[in-house]
């Protein structure tokens, strides 16, 4: 069996390294990685394949840094070029990138099966590209890879369940896997970090693009660590925004150590020795959560609604109030993590053998 695997950000290496992994021991089975280049910074692209021990994919499309309808638009042209050439058995996409959705697209063009991981995730909110590739990528999928009950609920309101050529599978959730295999290869890596600090990351097109949202959070943030330091590995597009509005970040918000952008190890080397999270990311949510640690969410909406229903996690809307009352009540909480949201850590295994079938 031959598996084209399309990745292209920072969440897809990491969940392409469980099945990678699990690949390259299977005999029957050969995988082809193709690398869209939809995240290019070094730091948040190629250390990923140096730390988690996997080949560098075959294909490397250097498509990135351009509007979503000419990126998705010659991704699909390269990916096109790959899947012929290639002529696989299945073509693997992960999550709700642009990158998922060419490689959706053209396996649907092509008559190729398509198996989604990640599948039937909604943040019910379609100003968000991530959630129109979601819904695209999951009606063209052969199988649809459910990580959670609630991601098999939505397919079956929206009517998958009629759709006979398709198969809905709860999984549980493959970045679990990650994270327990990766855990014990993390990295202790920078002394300015102190002892205790809260872990944030701030990234979303919502959040960054809004000068005054933009101001509003890291106002919030700075007000938050007066009492409890903020580590903040800092995204390339959050940089440029910040440099936009200030002349010079650092010093307008002393209470923020601002870091570049971290390796996967050493981000679960954060994640197990921060007092909590405050993100806008969809995967660091579940991620704290894996880690035991509370995470206060920079959203009105969250695909892991298991994690608010759970009280694992708080939403908070962009306002200076809201941010600040939701982070200091997280000071306050103390939770015992016991409920198994998301499999049994042996996702990876169970998606094989259902392709293998």
């Amino acid at each position: 069996m031959k598996i084209l695997t399309i990745i292209g950000a920072r969440p897809q290496f990491i969940k392409a390294a469980v099945l990678s992994r699990l690949i390259m021991n299977d005999p029957e089975t050969e995988e082809i990685l193709v690398h869209t280049g939809q995240h290019y910074d070094e730091n948040m692209s190629e250390i990923f394949f140096e730390e988690m021990d996997i080949p560098k994919p075959q294909y490397n499309l250097n498509i990135h840094s351009k509007l979503h309808g000419e990126m998705t638009g010659k991704m699909m042209t390269e990916i096109e070029q790959v899947a012929l050439k290639e002529k696989p058995d299945w073509i693997l996409v992960y999550g709700d990138t642009n990158s998922t959705m060419a490689g959706a697209l053209v396996a649907s063009k092509l008559h190729i099966k398509l198996a989604h991981v990640e599948a039937g995730l909604r943040s019910f909110n379609n100003k968000m590209p991530e959630e129109i590739n979601r819904i695209i990528t999951d009606r063209l999928s052969d199988i649809l890879f459910c990580p959670t009950d609630y991601a098999v609920e939505n397919l079956k309101k929206e009517g998958f369940e009629n759709f006979k050529d398709k198969k809905i599978i709860r999984t549980g959730d493959i970045m679990l896997d990650a994270s327990m295999f990766y855990s014990k290869k993390q990295i202790s890596f920078n002394k300015e970090v102190p002892k205790d600090f809260i872990l944030c990351t701030v990234h979303r097109a919502e959040n960054t693009d809004s000068t005054e949202k933009l101001r509003t959070i890291f106002k919030s943030l700075n007000e938050v660590g007066e009492k409890v330091k903020i580590v903040l590995p800092l995204h390339p597009r959050t940089k440029s925004k910040l440099e936009d509005i200030t002349s010079d970040y650092k010093a307008e918000y002393p209470n923020i150590i601002f870091l570049e952008p971290l390796g996967y190890l050493e981000m679960i080397w954060c994640l197990n020795n921060c007092r909590f999270v405050i993100t806008d990311s969809g995967g660091l949510q579940k991620e704290a959560y894996f880690f035991k640690k509370m995470c206060l969410t920079l959203r009105n909406e969250t695909e892991w609604r298991e994690l608010v229903d759970n009280g694992y996690n708080i939403l908070s809307e962009i306002n200076e109030n809201d941010i600040l009352n939701n982070a200091f009540k997280i000071f306050d909480r103390k939770e015992t993590f016991d409920k198994e949201l998301y499999g049994d850590g042996k996702s990876g295994d169970f998606i094989l053998q259902q392709l293998k079938k």
